[in-house]
């Protein structure tokens, strides 16, 4: 497939570019707000076009749009990429509120085009390996998860991150949104109602660079997690606990393969070997058995939406101090 890229972003550059050759695709195309940004990345990757007007994609013969910029800007991307009947694979969170990621997923769905949302975890051979042995229920009767994702945001990263909530800086959005993809991956079920604390250790300005809650599913499964910026030396970790085993998995919430995963049960622990496939070589292979219309594990933009429904939840909850039902309509 051809594809234009929206955005000139690290996570692109670093990732996407190489991920989207490893399956076969090109990338001809990128846009940027900044002709200067748009240009450099497009000598840096080889790229033909580099552009400033979401306007001139029309003039170009795509397949389709892969899109990372701010938040605040994804809907005007992903509704020109419905538009040119384009495929789509958007950046987490999708939006900055329901009602605009509902617009996404809809002009998509209308245009009859795959839309995709890139929570790469779900692809880590940890998150895979914990699915099956929850389908087998090698854990038993589940009681709760604990998932520690507190990292430290590097300097490159930070920008409007850390200090600009119009463009969906904040903890919450950024990270909350990768918890709730994978603990829904692994459970087959999104919270109902959430408690939240957050707070500003250090970092941010103007918004939140920690925070922590408690997450509570239809099941009855209650989650704890925690998100954060500002801790550099510390290890993340996925943990589903049952009433017969549990599973630990630890340093696998990264954007490449690895980490550890133990299978804890009465008989002793048992260490499961990780592959170390591309996370987003991965996910674009999923992308295109959705469009041939074959079983995927790809994140859909419906997947999308109730992660970002989670983290808003998230927020409302630590505005006002209270438990907060997850709306996802």
């Amino acid at each position: 497939m051809k594809w234009a890229f929206v955005g000139a972003s690290n996570i692109a550059s670093e990732w996407m570019v190489g991920a989207v050759r490893a399956v076969g695709d090109e990338v001809v195309a990128v846009v940027s707000g900044s002709a200067e940004r748009a240009q450099a990345f497009a000598r840096q990757h080889g790229i033909t076009q580099a552009l400033t007007d979401l306007g001139a994609l029309a003039g170009l013969e795509l397949d389709a749009v892969y899109v990372s910029s701010t938040n605040d800007q994804h809907e005007a991307a992903v509704l020109q990429a419905a538009a040119l009947g384009c495929h789509v694979l958007c950046e987490k969170p999708l939006a900055l509120d329901l009602a605009a990621a509902r617009r996404m997923v809809e002009a998509c769905r209308a245009a009859g085009v795959v839309m995709g949302t890139n929570h790469h975890l779900r692809h880590n051979s940890a998150h895979r390996q914990m699915r099956e042995v929850l389908r087998q229920q090698g854990l038993g009767p589940l009681v709760s998860a604990r998932v520690s994702h507190s990292v430290f945001l590097r300097a490159q990263l930070q920008g409007w991150r850390i200090d600009n909530p119009g463009a969906g800086g904040g903890v919450v959005l950024d990270i909350a949104v990768h918890n709730a993809d994978s603990l829904a991956f692994l459970l087959g079920e999104y919270p109902v109602e959430v408690m939240a604390m957050t707070q500003q250790r250090g970092m941010s300005r103007g918004v939140e660079d920690d925070a922590m809650s408690l997450w509570q599913f239809a099941s009855g499964l209650c989650a704890f997690t925690h998100q954060g910026y500002n801790t550099p030396h510390a290890s993340n970790r996925l943990e589903i606990l049952g009433q017969q085993a549990s599973l630990e998995a630890r340093n696998v919430l990264n954007q490449a393969p690895g980490g550890e995963l133990v299978w804890r049960r009465a008989d002793g622990d048992l260490s499961l070997r990780l592959d170390h496939d591309n996370l987003y070589v991965r996910g674009l292979r999923e992308l295109h058995r959705a469009i041939a219309g074959q079983p995927n594990d790809l994140a859909s933009g419906e997947d999308g939406l109730k992660s970002l429904a989670v983290a808003l939840a998230l927020l409302e909850s630590a505005r006002t101090g209270r438990r907060v039902p997850v709306s996802y309509a």
